[in-house]
């Protein structure tokens, strides 16, 4: 799934389960950072502008480098470093962390059928296991489009009641601004609907 399909679902579950704005963010972040290995596309993108033959970061490492025990560990640990409910984030973090596992297994496929990304859960250290789900749907399929739809007017729903959103996982005064536009929008909303009656 695309990086923003997990931090709405990621933030979502933070939100419900933490009680506090820094751990609902390490909570969501948990469920971002393994794409970091992902970034091996802007190598590959200027490489590629440059005419550098050596473009296949993103193939090479994703999926790869951060989805896996490793990361599994490694992520959770330091995020409790950080953390106000150390046991609370602790579990949390790795749940969101093997749910962006599990949401890559079933939904990231390339455009080609023959084209899954497994997951290689021991990677960097083993390829085994390799876990490749069969029926993996397209990572630009209209499944995920209809989960990140749902899960993008659910994320703004809570946004309205909460008072924050999924912006501040990585800036509060954008999330300030977000979240301020979206209660404008409502207000302005509510006063055109009871002008009507």
């Amino acid at each position: 799934m695309a990086p923003a399909t997990h931090l709405l679902v990621s933030w979502i579950i933070a939100a419900k389960t933490t009680d506090n704005p820094r751990d609902c963010r390490l909570v969501a972040l948990a469920g971002v950072l393994p794409d970091l290995d992902g970034l091996g596309i802007l190598a590959d993108w200027y490489n590629s502008a440059v005419g550098n033959r050596d473009h296949e970061y993103y193939q090479r490492y994703h999926h790869y480098l951060m989805h896996g025990a490793l990361a599994a560990v490694v992520i959770p640990l330091v995020l409790v470093c950080f953390s106000r409910q150390r046991l609370r984030v602790a579990f949390l973090a790795l749940l969101v962390y093997h749910l962006h596992l599990l949401c890559d297994y079933v939904g990231s496929r390339g455009p080609d059928p023959g084209d899954k990304w497994p997951i290689f859960y021991l990677a960097p250290f083993s390829l085994q296991p390799m876990w490749i789900c069969q029926w993996q749907w397209q990572l630009f399929g209209w499944q995920n489009g209809v989960i990140s739809i749902v899960l993008f007017i659910w994320a703004i729903a809570m946004a309205i009641r909460r008072g924050d959103s999924f912006i501040g996982v990585f800036n509060r005064r954008a999330d300030a601004v977000f979240v301020g536009t979206l209660l404008n929008w409502r207000r302005s909303f509510r006063a055109r609907f009871e002008k009507r009656e």
